[in-house]
């Protein structure tokens, strides 16, 4: 019986916190949406997401296309087929990898971010303070970070996909001698419209998802530094695995007709 019980405390536990995870996110996305709007915040938060994450993203995606590129002509030089490296990066960097990756990144940059400036202001008052001066904490806090996430993660993830494509250009061209125009030829041909957009919606996704976590356990965080710091660890660890899960269920609502 004690093991039951303890089976049973842990599930009431993960739909308790279902629970608030949900009215915390349908709480959020209602401030979204309803006025007033704080059209400022909401591009510094655009900027703290978006602009200031372009290098990290950037050196991420450059260097994915360069490894993928070498690594796909070692597989394929053993059948002779060294012609498709540009299909495979192309396809491989637009349809996960740059969505992927960046989400990735963002999440632990972002995330552990907002955790800790929001969770700070948790532990020292300041969103009591908000309360007592008729602001709303969503409407001030967690609305422009959720507009900023799921807006400028597309952005970033579309710079990802230029930047990683050109890394395996630089390495497929000089490096491993394919020429300069049949390359760029095969990767444009190969390219379809629907790879693009099934890693934005993706980036959309993750940036709404990297920035509800951290909010939520930034809003939620308690008892001092000590809360903060683990409000900042499960931000980041609860978006990295929800951008993993979702990336399968959007692939698959994408791509499951596909033959």
């Amino acid at each position: 019986m004690g093991f039951l019980a303890a089976v049973g405390r842990a599930f009431i536990a993960f739909l308790a916190g279902t629970g608030r995870i949900a009215l915390f996110t349908g709480n959020s996305v209602m401030h979204c949406v309803r006025p007033p709007i704080y059209p400022r915040l909401i591009v510094r938060q655009m900027i703290e997401v978006g602009y200031y994450s372009l290098p990290v993203v950037g050196l991420t995606a450059v260097f994915t296309g360069m490894v993928l590129a070498l690594q796909s002509y070692t597989g394929f030089s053993r059948f002779n087929a060294e012609s498709v490296i540009a299909n495979v990066v192309v396809l491989s960097i637009t349809r996960e990898l740059a969505p992927v990756l960046a989400g990735l990144m963002v999440a632990g940059r972002i995330g552990a971010a907002m955790a800790a400036e929001i969770g700070t202001m948790r532990v020292t008052e300041q969103i009591d303070a908000l309360s007592t001066l008729s602001t709303n904490p969503f409407k001030y806090l967690v609305a422009p970070r959720l507009i900023a996430g799921l807006v400028t993660l597309p952005l970033c993830v579309l710079a990802a996909d230029v930047i990683g494509v050109f890394g395996g250009y630089l390495v497929s061209v000089h490096k491993l001698g394919f020429n300069p125009a049949i390359y760029l030829k095969s990767t444009w041909d190969f390219l379809e419209a629907l790879d693009v957009i099934s890693g934005l919606v993706k980036a959309g996704v993750f940036g709404f998802l990297i920035s509800l976590m951290g909010c939520y356990h930034g809003y939620n965080s308690k008892g001092g530094a000590q809360g903060v710091g683990a409000a900042t660890t499960n931000a980041v660890v609860s978006a990295s695995v929800l951008i993993l899960s979702s990336n399968y269920l959007i692939t698959e609502a994408f791509f499951s007709t596909v033959p």
